[in-house]
């Protein structure tokens, strides 16, 4: 039934008649016009497919792992598996993550010779793309480590953002490499997804802005592709982090109205703003329709809507998964038709989906015409990178560009600015460095050179002792197992113990690597159905607290946690999420005040799990209940972060108080330092819409700006609020602009604002 259905729908393209598959478009050969430089890239694609064979254009719609065998021997040559040999017959569309644990010039030497070899053994001497990730910087041996992406979104700085992003594109094309498959326009609103961290948070508009910030960063604001920068591949399109129950693979559900207005925006403004080179596919459905069988999303709304020019690639083996896991597809050849048709046009890792082709296109020649446009996206990307023309990278540059002194001070800056104070009792904080003391550094998640950097930043007069106590879990990456409660205790108290000897005490407490990542297909979890702190960290605290010392918390974590008793017990606390490898450093520098804190929450703090969903941005009556016994508000607001010095907002006012349409309102504020120090402030600006045809969110975050003011010293800030920013979709599920009343918000959180109101007319 299915696969009738599709032919039938490809019966609605004229087939291209094939007289003779074998030795198709030999005659061509002579005419290698695809190699001329000075020739427009799409001439130069259009005489390269038309010399391909059908074999060399599924080669270009496919894609392996290099932990296949691909690598250097000992004498620093190529060594491939027998099975790698195989599959670069007749050329690749890419490989992903070659010579990631090697150093970056051996890496790069590696890649030289991999492009070599890819060009020399194929007829037509296509180069490949090497595609990496980049969650924390480049996902490589040598490279330097940035903070996580939710991290970096608390600086809410979209021009630190780009900058380090501009260094992740640099130091992956100096290893040779050219795509990277990040970042992630999805939005987190749940805390039990185990990829929290690497999205940008829980709104729309602040991830549209990061989101446009690294995928320009990484391309060089596209100018960069030929050479110095690489391609961005944005993902998961769309609305992965939205599964049901925050369990990976799960099933999506997203009213058309909501993928309208809060999640599709990240995705389109990757597109239409910053041009991002490739897509990547939801592992998802979307109300039941299988993202990599989609065309409604794939083509109509990506590239018809949106005119995006780039190729789409699948998720690991998500094509042939349409047959064996979403089960949306009868037959593996049904699966390849489906996501073919819908605009997949590279297939991630799989054996079992468009190798399949060749031997389908024998009785269904009408396939080549989807083929041919999927194999055209492929080589367009490669001539964009300037892989026919320049193919090589320099490896002298990768030993001598790569983490080098700019791009660790650049990932300390963003550290600096990505910690967000969350409480701070007494002015327990900043700490004064110049009395002798003794400071503890304890709790399960301290890194074994937390010390060495707090050394470094307090100086002499600081003496540090600390002590781990104990393991969160057993540190197994498929499937981690809890540290027994008996052996958890021990750890305790071993710390008590070492405490006592201290002064001050700084608990590093939250979640790790094991206990908040990717939950794979085969094997292995990652989410969570509970968000309080795993074990017994809470227990831990309160012990710590009866003895009588000042505890600082640094929470370092890749999820949202509940963390009631820290808020409620901790004499102050610095959020940190997962900061670079200079992190520690940044902890310290803001714990002595060297540093004052600006970051701001990308996400909404709640109190427990059934407090869920809780972002600040949900429809307005979903906040007229609450539950019994228990507080209505969250723990901590979306955009909150206090200061060591304190900001006073006054005098808003509007350019106007009515306008139509297509009106643009302009919007002013003035912030004063009221404080006795330096600092930086992110000023947000919210639109509350009072009334709609449709049911209207509390508020929207429309605009911010991350300002520094000195002591005493005043600024104004404007907005203008476009049209654009008043638009929602409407009861015809077109977006428009609606006539009526709006509120504008503007303050330093998005519970602490000042309000004025305006008029929309016909």
């Amino acid at each position: 039934m299915i696969r009738h259905k599709i032919k039938k729908h490809i019966q609605k393209f004229t087939p291209i008649l094939v007289l003779c598959l074998i030795g198709f478009g030999f005659s061509n050969l002579s005419e290698k016009k695809y190699i001329q430089k000075d020739l427009p890239i799409d001439v130069r694609v259009e005489n390269l497919l038309s010399q391909m064979t059908l074999e060399e254009k599924v080669a270009q719609m496919r894609m392996f792992h290099s932990g296949l065998g691909v690598g250097l021997n000992k004498r620093d040559s190529l060594a491939f598996s027998k099975g790698v040999k195989e599959r670069l017959n007749y050329g690749i569309a890419g490989i992903k993550s070659p010579g990631d644990r090697y150093s970056p010039e051996r890496a790069a030497e590696l890649n030289n010779q991999l492009q070599e070899f890819v060009i020399k053994n194929n007829r037509l001497g296509i180069p490949a793309f090497f595609v990496t990730e980049s969650y924390s910087g480049v996902d490589a041996h040598g490279c330097t480590q940035f903070g996580r992406p939710i991290s970096l979104s608390s600086s809410w700085n979209t021009k630190l953002v780009k900058e380090v992003y501009d260094i992740i594109g640099r130091e992956a094309r100096y290893r040779g490499l050219h795509l990277t498959h990040s970042p992630e326009a999805d939005i987190a609103r749940d805390p039990r997804f185990g990829r929290m961290s690497e999205t940008f948070g829980e709104d729309t508009h602040l991830v549209s802005e990061m989101i446009v910030s690294a995928v320009s960063g990484l391309q060089g604001d596209s100018l960069g592709l030929e050479s110095t920068h690489i391609g961005a591949v944005t993902k998961h399109f769309a609305g992965y982090a939205q599964v049901s129950g925050g369990k990976n693979f799960a099933s999506v559900e997203i009213s058309p109205r909501t993928l309208i207005d809060e999640i599709l925006p990240p995705f389109k403004a990757a597109v239409v703003e910053a041009n991002t080179l490739g897509i990547m596919a939801s592992h998802g459905d979307i109300n039941g329709i299988a993202s990599h069988a989609n065309p409604e999303l794939l083509t109509n709304i990506l590239r018809n809507d949106w005119g995006f020019k780039g190729y789409v690639v699948s998720d690991a083996n998500d094509v042939g998964r349409l047959h064996y896991f979403m089960k949306v597809a009868e037959t593996p050849e049904d699966a390849v038709r489906l996501a073919l048709v819908a605009g997949v046009d590279i297939d991630l890792y799989a054996d079992d989906a468009y190798a399949l082709l060749p031997k389908m296109v024998e009785t269904e020649p009408a396939l080549l015409e989807y083929i041919d446009q999927a194999v055209r996206r492929v080589l367009r990307t490669k001539f964009v990178l300037g892989l026919f023309d320049n193919p090589y990278t320099d490896v002298q540059k990768a030993k001598e560009m790569t983490r080098n002194d700019a791009a660790k001070a650049l990932a300390k800056k963003a550290d600096e600015e990505s910690i967000i104070l969350l409480k701070n009792e007494n002015t327990l904080l900043p700490l004064n460095r110049n009395k002798k003391r003794t400071i503890a550094l304890v709790g399960p998640v301290i890194d074994s050179k937390t010390k060495a950097a707090f050394e470094k930043i307090a100086g002499t007069d600081i003496d540090f002792i600390e002590e781990k106590g104990f393991n969160l879990t057993n540190g197994d990456g498929v499937t981690p197992i809890l540290t027994p409660k008996s052996e958890t205790l021990k750890g305790i108290q071993q710390i008590v113990d070492k405490a006592k000897q201290s002064d001050v005490i700084v608990l590093f407490v939250g979640d790790d690597k094991y206990t908040s990542k990717e939950a794979y297909f085969s094997g292995g979890l990652g989410d969570r159905d509970n968000i309080d702190p795993v074990g017994q960290q809470d227990d831990l605290l309160l012990a710590l607290k009866k003895i009588g010392k000042p505890v600082i918390v640094a929470l370092k974590h890749r999820r949202t946690l509940s963390i009631n008793i820290i808020a409620a017990h901790a004499d102050a606390v610095l959020d940190c999420w997962e900061l670079s490898e200079f992190g520690d450093e940044a902890i310290a520098k803001i714990l002595f005040g060297d540093v004052t804190p600006s970051g701001k929450l990308p996400v909404t703090v709640p109190r427990n799990i059934g407090q869920m969903p809780i972002h600040y941005s949900q429809k307005e009556i979903n906040f007229k209940k609450s539950y019994l016994f228990s507080e209505s508000t969250p723990l901590y607001a979306f955009g909150y972060g206090l200061s060591y010095t304190t900001f006073k907002y006054s005098n808003l006012q509007l350019s106007e108080t009515k306008g139509n349409t297509t009106s643009t309102i302009k919007v002013s504020v003035e912030i004063k330092n009221t404080g006795t120090r330096s600092g930086k402030e992110v000023v947000q600006l919210y639109i509350k819409d009072i009334a709609g045809s449709v049911v209207r969110p509390m508020k929207e975050l429309k605009g911010f700006k991350k300002i520094e003011l000195e002591p005493g010293e005043s600024q104004k800030i404007s907005f203008a609020i476009t049209p654009e920013m008043l638009k929602l979709t409407g009861l015809d599920m077109k977006q428009t602009v609606e006539p009526g009343q709006f509120e504008v918000q503007i303050g330093g959180a998005s519970n602490d604002v000042l309000i004025s109101s305006f008029n929309i007319e016909k």
